[in-house]
Order: C-alpha cells, then structure tokens, then sequence
C-alpha cells in the first residue's frame, strides 16, 4: 500500500525521494502515526512534501489511495477493511423502487446502529439493504440508494443524501484572479455603494485649488479625501461536495467583491455554519477561526454575503452533531441566529436554479433562518440581494 502511495507521488510530479519514502517507514515502525488515518496523513505530508504549493496535489493523490478509510469522527471509531468498499456493479434504482426504500428514522437510530453494524459485521456485503456496503439499500456505504445515511467509501454516484461522510474533505482555496468574461457582475455588485471621504487628504482638489487661487493671487493647491466606498461586506463561502460544480461562478464573484468593496473580510464553511470558519483551505483543520471571533470582531454595520447551494441534510442544520465532518457541539441554525442577530443586513446567494428550492428541505430552512432573503446566484439575483442589503 505504501508503495502505491510512494509512486502516485511520483507520477502526480511531487519531487518525493527514496529517503523521504524510508524515513515515513520508520516513523510507521516506531508508530507514530497510531491507529488514525488522520494521523498518518499529517505524518506523511509532514514527511514527503517540502514545498506548500504541492500541498493540493499530495491531498488528491492521498484521497485517490486511501479513499474511503477516514474515521467519521472521534464519537465512532473503526478500521474498515478496503474490500468492503470497493465498488464491483452499480445498480439503478428506478423512481419506484427508490420510494419503497425507508429511512431508519433520524439522526440518533442513525448513529446507534451505525455503532451496531460497526461492532456485529465481520465480513463483506454488495447490494443488500442493512450491513455496509457498496451498490445496494443500506443506510451505511456507498454506490446504492437510501433516503438518508452515512456515505462510507468514496465510490458510486452521489445522491446528495447522506447525513454523514466517512472521508476527509480538503478544498481548494477560490481563485481571486480570475479573469473575468464580462464586467456584469461587478456591475451588479455596485448597486450596493455609499460613498464618503474619509481619510487623509491625498487626492488633488480641482475645483478647490482654482478658487483658492484667485482669492490668494498665486497658487493655493487643494487636497482631499479620495472618495472611497464606506461598504464593509462579511462574504461567506460554500466549498468542497455539491459545491464544485459552482467553482468558476464563485471564483468570479469573489474576485468582482475584491475589486468593488475596499473593506471586505471572506470566509469559508461547508454546507452550513458551525462553531468555526477558515481563510485557507489548506490549512482549514489547523487555522481554525472561532466564529464568535467573527461576530466580536466585526461590528454590526457589516453586510453579510452568504454564498452556498444549501443542499444538505436537515439534520446538518437543527441537530448538534450534524455536521457531515466533525460532531458540533450546537446546531447550525443556532449559529445561523446569532448571525441574524449581530447584523441587520444578511443574504444568501444560491447558485442552484430557484425553481427547484421548494423542493430540497435545507434550502427552505435556510431561507427561514435569512429571513426569506435567499436569491439566486445570478446577475438579476445579485441585484436583488444588493438592494436588499442597502434598504
């Protein structure tokens, strides 16, 4: 396995060497890295890369070899064998027999006999509906169909149900250069505007410095304040999962917001806020920020820009421990109050296509947690949600 490892480095183009490789070796032989794959991850990297810039290749080859073996959490806690996941058919569920299919009934039957199945199987299972597996109807696995469930593996479509997922998720930082095709979006973006000089007075006064010419008689030149946007903008963003689609959109927004609001602070959460944010996909596990920080630190004048498809799981947002990645200790409608309660002025832009929001539970608590200040991602959309936020 560790020389499968070893060699998609290489192949990725990572500048890993053979003494790079023996020495890992060593710290698996001393037991360093114990009986979690997160811990081996941070051993590895520490041990095989030497330049940040390579950090995002090393994460998608780390993925691709040890996809599916993440712990879902400290709560529960179990080795997994890699057969048990591999995918060997694909079944298609057609719309009827995905409605004969039940959920077990919540989030805590969920849990309980996910630690069930975990302590009685002990071999593996395709396509059947309780054990986990890959290709059937159990809440527990990958590549079949259930109405809600815990994903474990990395194989098979994604049905955008599960509560839980059994895998490590690293996202790429947005891309605050992109280029962008038309200037529509920051046209939109300026509808939110208020103007004011403040500051130094660094900008030549025309006008000023004429008349206070001809009342001196000789050259009186006038300075003032440039005339700035006094706009400050919280912006959030959605990353990784049901998100990537929406990457280029994002990207593209995020570098319109830099150029139009002088004081901007982003963020990034996934799927719904929790206890903490990040500014660096890389570093998200390590630089966390604490979003009472956040709420602290900015005052209540700030606009705040949601950006996220709201897809997920109900529980991901009304119950603690929800959260597809860790167990949060409160839920993230609760986070998603005290927002609401700090700053007046909050939107959410979606980029999945409204006509469908009434059908996906999540998108309408989320419009309920904002007030029903949910718009699309789109030009008409910004505009609306600039209008809003200036009201």
């Amino acid at each position: 396995m560790f020389a499968k490892f070893f060699h998609e480095l290489k192949t990725a183009g990572l500048p890993v060497s053979l003494r790079e490789y023996l020495t890992l070796m060593e710290a698996m032989d001393a037991d360093l890295a114990g009986r979690r794959v997160e811990d081996f991850y941070y051993l590895s990297r520490s041990a095989l890369v030497k330049d940040e810039r390579n950090l995002d290749k090393f994460d998608r080859v780390f993925a691709h070899v040890f996809k599916g073996l993440e712990s879902i959490g400290e709560e529960i806690t179990a080795d997994i064998p890699e057969d048990w996941l591999r995918l060997m058919t694909e079944r298609y569920f057609t719309p009827e027999e995905m409605k004969e299919i039940e959920a077990l009934g919540g989030w805590d039957k969920l849990m309980e006999t996910l630690k069930e199945r975990l302590e009685e199987q002990k071999k593996r299972h395709e396509g059947g509906n309780k054990w986990i597996g890959t290709g059937g109807t159990s809440p527990f696995g990958s590549g079949g169909y259930n109405p809600e469930g815990v994903r474990i593996g990395n194989q098979g479509k994604r049905q955008g149900r599960a509560v839980k997922v059994w895998e490590k998720r690293d996202y790429k930082n947005l891309d605050d250069n992109v280029e962008l095709g038309t200037r529509n979006i920051k046209m939109a973006l300026r509808k939110l505007r208020r103007f004011a000089r403040e500051g130094a007075a660094e900008e030549f006064d025309l006008d000023s410095t004429i008349d206070a010419t001809a009342r001196a008689g000789y050259l009186d030149i006038k300075m003032r304040p440039e005339r700035r946007n006094t706009i400050k903008v919280l912006l959030f963003f959605d990353v990784g999962g049901s998100m990537d689609p929406f990457v280029k959109i994002c990207e593209e927004l995020f570098s319109a917001a830099r150029a139009e609001f002088k004081h901007m602070e982003y963020f990034y959460f996934h799927n719904c806020l929790y206890d903490y944010v990040w500014k660096d996909n890389r570093r998200r596990w390590t630089e966390k920020i604490p979003t009472w920080d956040v709420l602290h630190k900015y005052p209540h004048d700030y606009k705040v820009i949601f950006v996220g498809d709201a897809s997920m799981s109900p529980y991901e947002i009304t119950v603690p421990g929800g959260s597809v990645e860790y167990f949060n200790e409160e839920a993230g409608a609760v986070w998603m109050k005290r927002v609401t309660d700090v700053y007046e002025r909050v939107v959410w832009l979606n980029p999945v296509r409204k006509d469908s929001w009434d059908y996906v539970p999540s998108t309408k608590l989320l419009r309920e947690l904002t007030g029903e200040r949910m718009f699309p991602l789109t030009l008409g959309g910004i505009e609306k949600a600039m209008a809003e936020l200036k009201r």
